[in-house]
């Protein structure tokens, strides 16, 4: 007699060791047990349409929560129900901007308490001037790594590591084998060309200049030299920095990088002046920038693409009227991230199964989620139904995240989520999703 599994789902286009073919997933206790061309056997049954695609569920390892603290901005309840309406079935949440941060074991248990969600949810640690010297408690209460700002953070609960504070961190983090993410932009850098703020775009981005990127990143690169530890670039947004990452990796040093969506498909020059949606740090840069930025992705030298959805309240996203000097920076992305990408990406020639590498496997190897971000026998069932052909304007008043703000309102983009399933349960309502450890 032949097995019935739990769950079989039925694909004509599954995107399995690298390549979409025909296949059929058996699913047991939310894990893929089989893969065969078929036929299996299960109590119940998912066959997908002609134009529909399975893929691995998009792991996101680049996501402000808020909450507690700040939950008007945000919240578990509302961030992971747009994650799962986006393909997303993981998010790793920043220690910042919820109060208070989460740079002790008693903040994270605060976090961990009031975390309902829809995704399966880990969480990321901060190093903060404060906290040095006493990481490992949170290291091993199952942070996935430590945050660290080399300029201020934009809220006094999250200070910036000196020099100094940031050698301390490394040797630490070495010691304990834990790695630093690390917002990189030199504060020395951003006081020299700081200006008055205005409505003018271009006056903005060069407020932040690449210099502010490439002089703190080759700070990470030599403190990760002298120490050892493991550091990973966040959010790359210029390409002028790529040449000492490319050197430092070539040397064998422990360094990663990621790119958000944002920066590989919006350019300064399509930004309107006092259009404040658009604000982030570091900045949306020119569109030369933007295809050196496709150009790393595509030779490895960018590593994985994550949303750093940054949401605030519309309050503070546009306050000042225009003017980028006052207006909260930060894109709120979650839902849109994989449209997003895969709309560019496929006006550039590259297939989805690239994407959903850059998206999926490859986030969830940087955290250790050895069993997410792919379609293979042991790993978790956390798949997307997705139509790659279809197309869908953006309405901000339709996203599922809290306030309604998008740099992307108005696109037309390629490529539906019809549906996504978190270890062989479809995504609905009621929060399903598992808090995550390291």
């Amino acid at each position: 007699m032949a097995k019935s599994y739990d769950l079989v789902v039925r694909a004509e286009s599954a995107l399995i060791d690298g390549t979409f073919r025909p296949a059929e997933l058996g699913i047991d206790a939310g894990v893929i047990v089989a893969i065969s061309e078929g036929p299996l056997d299960g109590v119940e049954t998912l066959t997908l349409a002609d134009d529909e695609v399975l893929i691995p569920g998009i792991v996101d390892t680049h996501v402000h929560v808020n909450e507690p603290g700040r939950t008007e901005w945000e919240g578990f309840a509302s961030a992971t129900r747009a994650a799962a309406a986006g393909g997303v079935t993981t998010i790793i949440d920043m220690p910042l901007n919820s109060i208070p941060a989460t740079t002790t074991v008693a903040a994270l248990d605060a976090k961990r308490a009031v975390a309902m969600v829809s995704v399966d949810t880990g969480f990321w640690g901060g190093a903060v001037p404060e906290n040095l010297g006493s990481l490992r408690p949170l290291h091993d209460a199952g942070v996935f790594g430590f945050k660290a700002f080399l300029a201020p953070s934009g809220v006094d609960e999250f200070g910036h590591l000196d020099d100094a504070q940031l050698s301390t961190a490394l040797d630490e983090i070495a010691a304990i084998g834990s790695m630093l993410i690390v917002h990189a932009e030199d504060p020395g850098v951003l006081d020299a060309h700081e200006n008055h703020g205005g409505t003018d775009y271009h006056a903005f981005v060069q407020s932040r200049p690449d210099e502010a990127e490439i002089t703190a990143i080759e700070r990470v690169i030599a403190g990760v030299r002298r120490s050892g530890a493991r550091a990973h670039i966040l959010h790359l947004s210029s390409a002028a920095a790529l040449p000492a990452l490319r050197a430092a990796r070539a040397e064998g040093l422990p360094i990663t990088v990621e790119t958000c969506p944002h920066y590989l498909t919006i350019a300064e020059e399509s930004i309107p002046d006092g259009a404040t949606q658009f604000k982030c740090c570091p900045p949306i840069r020119d569109e030369a920038n933007r295809d050196a930025l496709w150009q790393a992705l595509l030779d490895g030298e960018i590593d994985i693409v994550v949303t750093d959805h940054s949401p605030s309240t519309a309050e503070l996203k546009f306050a000042g009227a225009g003017d980028f000097g006052q207006a909260w920076g930060g894109i709120a992305g979650l839902q849109l991230g994989l449209a997003v990408v895969w709309t560019e990406a496929s006006r550039r020639g590259i297939p989805l199964q690239t994407v959903v590498r850059w998206m999926s496997r490859g986030p969830a190897d940087f955290v250790g989620l050895s069993r997410k971000g792919r379609l293979e026998v042991g790993a978790q069932a956390d798949l997307v139904v997705f139509a790659p052909k279809a197309t869908f304007t953006v309405d901000v008043r339709q996203l599922l995240h809290r306030n309604p703000v998008s740099a992307y309102d108005g696109r037309t983009l390629r490529g539906i989520v019809r549906s996504t399933w978190l270890r062989g349960k479809r995504v609905g309502v009621a929060p399903q999703g598992h808090l995550l450890e390291r």
